[in-house]
């Protein structure tokens, strides 16, 4: 399975296996892997291992950055057509710049806006998180919809859609 350079959303829930999908998108690209990490993980030791196990899977041929808040400025430095950048998450990204009170809509639309001219391969993966029940509280309701409009409107840049359930990708896009 062979896919072309361009920009890719692959979208799924919790241990899904849109990472490992992800990874293997960048990996068939052919050029030099970069991820960009957007987790915060502070005093969290469970995010700690999470991320200690991505790496160990991903091996020592990647470069990583992490930024958890100026992807846009990111990717707009790091694209290149002899690199192929993996994002992963988007909905760690839109939760980090919630908790920063930034303008989410606006740091979104602006993320959408630069994607567009980018060159190289440029895979994004993110939380599907509107499937399940409407959360009770106003925080997690506006995080839904952020990231749903988020993915709306990425889907509709990027050439390739992806939807990755129980570690099998669905093609939805390119």
């Amino acid at each position: 399975m062979t896919h072309g350079p361009g920009q890719a959303l692959v979208l799924g829930g919790a241990r899904s296996g849109k990472s490992g999908f992800a990874e293997t998108l960048v990996i068939e690209s052919g050029v030099q892997p970069l991820y960009v990490a957007t987790a915060r993980t502070s005093d969290d030791q469970e995010m700690a291992d999470r991320i200690l196990h991505h790496r160990h899977r991903r091996g020592d041929g990647w470069s990583t950055i992490e930024e958890p808040v100026r992807l846009s400025e990111l990717l707009e430095r790091e694209a290149a057509e002899n690199k192929a950048i993996l994002v992963d998450c988007l909905t760690l990204w839109v939760t980090n710049l919630m908790l920063e009170g930034q303008d989410v809509e606006a740091r979104c639309d602006e993320l959408v806006g630069r994607l567009k001219g980018l060159p190289g391969r440029i895979v994004l993966v993110s939380n599907e998180v509107g499937m399940g029940i409407v959360p009770e509280n106003r925080m997690a309701r506006e995080f839904r919809d952020y990231a749903g409009r988020l993915h709306q409107k990425m889907g509709a840049v990027v050439d390739e859609v992806y939807f990755v359930a129980a570690g099998l990708p669905l093609k939805l896009k390119g």
